[in-house]
């Protein structure tokens, strides 16, 4: 068989910005890189170890020591065997040899889980050859990470918009986790993903906002892990009107004010606080009140809003220049709280994921 070589590229995220909990997300420019070569000649090779999915998995970069290498416990391939199970193909074709290369960092709002599902998705529609739109894929990813914020700004790029849309009954049928009906019994269940969930259509909806390009996004990344799920269990099941009535009147006027030329510091500023998520999460980030409290447009010439990237730690900054000094004063207040961080300077991400034949 004629081997074949292809790459996929998927954008690190940064979502809740300012008051769009659940809402907004930016694709940023640091990229979780898929190198996947097919060849079943390769199989013939006792010296590689395939697993029992013919899978071989490598991976470099961030959370090496930790992450799972057989495909049915990686997050990138548990995906892939969900989207290909629902096609009917049960396993990686002979001879899949999978290079992971990974800079996001894991577990600090910069949407490592799900770029994560989104290149699990797109190998399995190169894989299977299913030609599916992006669109599409979005279905499947959205099925397995429920927040359509980073999946969204992951696959399709820029600073985007995205809600679910209510599904019917007959759509919520099937409830079942599809990644855990991936795994083997007792965790996959009965029938261990036999007949696994197939995702409505067009579950997530989305609009892309222009984005003036003079804005840079600073992500100053403080050395511990948050997860989701621990970010999620501080905050109220249940808010007040002028609460929710705060939020919503500075989402209508963030979403323009980013594309304004010359950029407006105190309109972005203004309009990038918030009441639903951060206030709630500063007991989980040390010094998060003083950071976005006493930093702003006055005191920091070149910065254009702040705020918590996705469920934190990390802190996104939009600015236009005086990165290193914006950077340098975040990190030493954190310092005095006894955490340490890095800050990468970022862009943009317009295209989102791609997927490029070798």
């Amino acid at each position: 068989m004629h081997s074949r070589k292809f790459e996929i590229k998927v954008p690190a995220s940064s979502a809740n910005i300012g008051p769009g909990f659940d809402v907004l997300g930016i694709g940023l420019n640091l990229f979780l890189v898929l190198n996947v070569t097919v060849d079943s000649s390769a199989i013939k090779d006792k010296s590689l170890n395939f697993d029992v999915h013919n899978c071989l998995i490598t991976y470099e970069g961030e959370g090496a020591e930790d992450v799972p290498l057989d495909s049915d416990e990686n997050l990138i391939t548990r995906t892939a065997l969900y989207v290909l199970r629902c096609h009917n193909i049960r396993e990686f074709p002979a001879g899949t040899f999978i290079h992971v290369s990974n800079p996001i960092p894991l577990g600090r709002g910069l949407g490592s889980s799900g770029a994560a599902v989104v290149a699990g998705a797109l190998l399995a529609n190169e894989i299977g050859k299913f030609n599916l739109s992006r669109s599409r894929c979005l279905d499947f990813c959205l099925m397995i990470e429920r927040h359509p914020d980073n999946i969204t700004a992951a696959m399709m790029g820029g600073f985007v918009g995205s809600y679910l849309r209510e599904l019917s009954a007959t759509e919520l049928e099937r409830k079942e986790i599809p990644l855990a009906e991936v795994l083997p019994q007792p965790a996959g269940g009965e029938d261990t993903g036999l007949v696994p969930p197939i995702p409505p259509f067009e579950i997530g909806h989305h609009i892309k906002y222009n984005l003036n390009k003079k804005i840079k996004f600073l992500t100053i990344i403080p050395n511990f892990e948050l997860s989701t799920a621990t970010s999620r269990d501080v905050l109220p099941s249940a808010y007040t009107r002028k609460d929710l009535v705060f939020n919503l009147q500075r989402i209508a006027v963030l979403t323009t004010a980013i594309t304004l030329d010359p950029p407006n510091p105190e309109l972005i500023y203004s309009s990038m606080q918030d009441r639903i998520h951060q206030p709630y999460r500063k007991t989980l980030v040390p010094g998060l009140s003083e950071i976005l409290n006493s930093m702003s447009p006055n005191t920091n010439p070149g910065l254009l809003g702040i705020c918590l990237s996705g469920a934190g730690p990390t802190i996104l900054a939009l600015v236009t220049e005086n990165y290193s000094e914006i950077a340098d004063e975040i990190i030493n207040r954190f310092k005095k709280n006894g955490i340490t961080c890095t800050w990468k300077l970022l862009e943009p991400a317009y295209d989102g994921a791609t997927v490029t034949e070798l």
